[in-house]
């Protein structure tokens, strides 16, 4: 990796910022990328940009704290725009409508960055030497840029455990790609390699994370707002999810996807050859940062494995509809890959006997109406469980 400094290790530089206000976020930004080489180290004048924000749908506004910030992105797109380097902006979502609901239409606009639905691009076939995906479909505006800016938004998710820099880049290939793997690879650690099969195809060259609202829980739409006020960026979308671990309580290789990636050698994952810039870690760690329900099952990677597979199989986490909370958008239908979920008198309804737990319409409810139930037993098991990795870990 060029971006390897001599001694074989990896900046990723930590930056305080106290809210949305433009200027201290693109002074901070200007200051972290700095940190961590510049800019011209990794664009040239005249080179295709494309920005990967994380929009997740439906269509929500920037206060929801689901998608990544448009003053965060447009701090961001004014720097890239010093270089003179042609931008382009986007992700695959529902409905380029979306766009206006968070913000980014306007600002965009405004700036006059061209602004893209990647569905409405396209997608190419292509070979992928991965674990477990050979061909995958992947955006043409991803494939055909000279450099790629990857700008996750720090929340949890309640299968990977963190939306990171690697998790983001999901967001380029199709929708239904996405959601027939979903399906195809219901188990965490096999998850996680597919996650890192589509991150292989196209490493982005910069991840700058907006962690200056975050969110904790049932993440990436469901969980509850934490004011962090942080900006996170390095060269190394592995090295910056392993930091972000840290910052809120993890050890780096609890994340599936940091796990996969390291092993993979796709980036680095462990503390010894990462280099920390701007704050240090231990002055902004977050306590009692909550984690999603499910996190058990990513995190019981410690566990034997006669016993990993004897918890995975008890603790039983599946959704649930809250049905005064359901409006009957339909959305978790149609993210369903097994098609477990269908409506009844315009509420929500799961055929708990095909659910694979694979917690998409979790994901994708932004009105908290689906939530993640675990019976008496598996309550049991997980507090026992945390009673056991406490003690692992103090010896």
């Amino acid at each position: 990796m060029s971006f390897l400094g001599s001694m074989g290790v990896v900046k990723v530089s930590i930056l305080t910022v106290p809210d949305y206000d433009f200027q201290c976020i693109h002074e901070a930004l200007e200051k972290s990328i700095e940190l961590i080489g510049g800019l011209p180290d990794c664009i040239r004048a005249g080179a295709r940009v494309f920005v990967k924000i994380n929009h997740l749908p439906p269509a929500s506004p920037a206060e929801r704290g689901i998608v990544t910030h448009p003053i965060f992105a447009e701090a961001v797109l004014r720097l890239i725009a010093g270089t003179g380097a042609h931008i382009t902006v986007g992700d695959d979502i529902e409905s380029s409508l979306g766009y206006e609901v968070s913000g980014y239409y306007e600002m965009c606009r405004r700036l006059g960055v061209n602004l893209v639905n990647l569905k409405e691009i396209g997608f190419r076939q292509i070979e992928c030497k991965g674990r477990f995906l050979n061909k995958v479909y992947f955006s043409k505006a991803v494939l055909d840029a000279d450099v790629v800016i990857n700008l996750p938004k720090l929340k949890t998710h309640s299968l990977t455990v963190i939306t990171g820099g690697v998790k983001n880049m999901y967001g380029t290939i199709p929708s239904g790609f996405r959601t027939k793997l979903h399906g195809e690879y219901p188990d965490n650690e096999d998850f996680a390699h597919v996650l890192a099969d589509v991150f292989s195809v196209r490493i982005p060259e910069l991840t700058i994370m907006d962690g200056i609202v975050a969110m904790e829980g049932e993440g990436p739409a469901s969980g509850r707002l934490k004011r962090l006020g942080l900006i996170i960026a390095s060269r190394d979308a592995v090295a910056l999810d392993s930091v972000v671990a840290k910052i809120i309580g993890l050890k780096p290789m609890e994340v599936p996807t940091t796990r996969c990636c390291h092993e993979r050698s796709l980036g680095i994952g462990t503390s010894e050859r990462i280099e920390v810039v701007g704050q240090r870690i231990e002055d902004v760690v977050i306590v009692n940062f909550k984690y999603p329900l499910y996190v058990t099952s990513a995190l019981a990677g410690k566990a034997p494995r006669f016993l990993l597979r004897y918890l995975l199989g008890q603790i039983g986490i599946r959704p649930r509809v809250i049905e005064d909370e359901c409006t009957g958008c339909c959305e978790c239908e149609r993210i369903c890959p097994v098609y477990a979920i269908s409506m009844r008198n315009a509420i929500a309804w799961i055929e708990q006997s095909k659910c694979i737990g694979c917690l998409c319409c979790n994901e994708v409810c932004h009105f908290g109406a689906i939530e993640l139930k675990r019976p008496a037993i598996g309550r049991l098991l997980h507090l026992l469980y945390e009673m056991w990795r406490k003690f692992i870990s103090r010896s």
